[in-house]
């Protein structure tokens, strides 16, 4: 586990790198601050007593991301290429089946160190935020936050909505259940549990993730209903709200924007050719 002052110098380090190079890192803070105990995700390294280079396995069942930085005087020194030599190995003897590395689309220096893996691309994601906009109500979708009794419910969306394999939603789904500031929710339609999403509450900002309706239940108005309403209920308690959605994805984009939300950041995403 991250002790509290690693926190803070990953976080010194972001911002420096972010300020530096004019970008935005995805380093998926709600997974850094309740990491488990039993396997090292995290790497660092210190030159002069300082922290010269970070990276992170983020762990979605058997997929996993990598994301990381380096302190801009200690690049092309070979640093990270030991960080991500060392992440590598630790994602073989995990037997993940996808490793996706990802990178700020607006990173030179992210894309010049891909250079040096064995990698393809694979997708973009936009990161989003919502506009002020007039927001409709209908009485029947509703909301209400997740019981024990939904989880075969919201393991069934991220497979049949995000092409996870059941055992991988699981164990997802058991992880995330553990980090703080979350709030599962789960959607209605006429009564009956149809879809899901998770509220991450941090730094005084709302995300939205892992929202999806039934295949069967889609094309009815639902989605769209159920994102008016949790934009309402954030936005009356005073959070800038965002999201992040793949851009192959064009029908979740179009909801997304006629819902009012607007692509601020993209993050590309490549992934790990292993060789055999």
């Amino acid at each position: 586990m991250l002790t509290e002052k690693q926190l803070i110098e990953i976080g010194e380090l972001q911002h420096e790198c972010e300020a530096n190079d004019k970008i935005q890192l995805k380093l998926n803070w709600e997974m850094l601050r309740n990491r488990s105990e039993n396997e090292q995700s995290d790497f660092l390294l210190y030159e002069d007593g300082k922290l010269a280079a970070f990276l992170g396995i983020y762990s979605f069942g058997k997929k996993a991301e990598l994301c990381g930085m380096v302190k801009p005087e200690y690049r092309r020194k070979g640093i990270f290429s030991k960080l991500m030599k060392q992440a590598l190995s630790a994602c073989t003897e995990r037997k993940y089946r996808e490793v996706l590395f990802n990178a700020p689309a607006q990173s030179a220096a992210a894309k010049d160190f891909l250079k040096t893996i064995s990698c393809e691309y694979s997708f973009s994601e936009y990161q989003m935020k919502w506009a002020e906009k007039r927001l409709a109500a209908d009485n029947h979708v509703t909301l209400r936050h997740s019981e024990p009794s939904d989880l075969p419910l919201e393991i069934q969306l991220d497979v049949s909505c995000f092409g996870y394999m059941e055992q991988d939603a699981s164990d997802y789904s058991h992880s995330i259940k553990r980090e703080d500031d979350q709030d599962f929710i789960i959607i209605e339609f006429e009564n009956k549990a149809v879809g899901k999403m998770r509220v991450s509450h941090t730094n005084g900002e709302a995300w939205i993730y892992g929202f999806a309706v039934l295949p069967d239940y889609q094309g009815r108005g639902i989605g769209r209903n159920a994102l008016h309403k949790i934009i309402a209920k954030e936005n009356e308690a005073g959070y800038p709200i965002f999201l992040e959605v793949e851009a192959k994805n064009a029908h979740a984009l179009k909801l997304y924007e006629s819902c009012g939300f607007k692509s601020f950041h993209v993050q590309d995403y490549y992934e790990w050719q292993k060789s055999s």
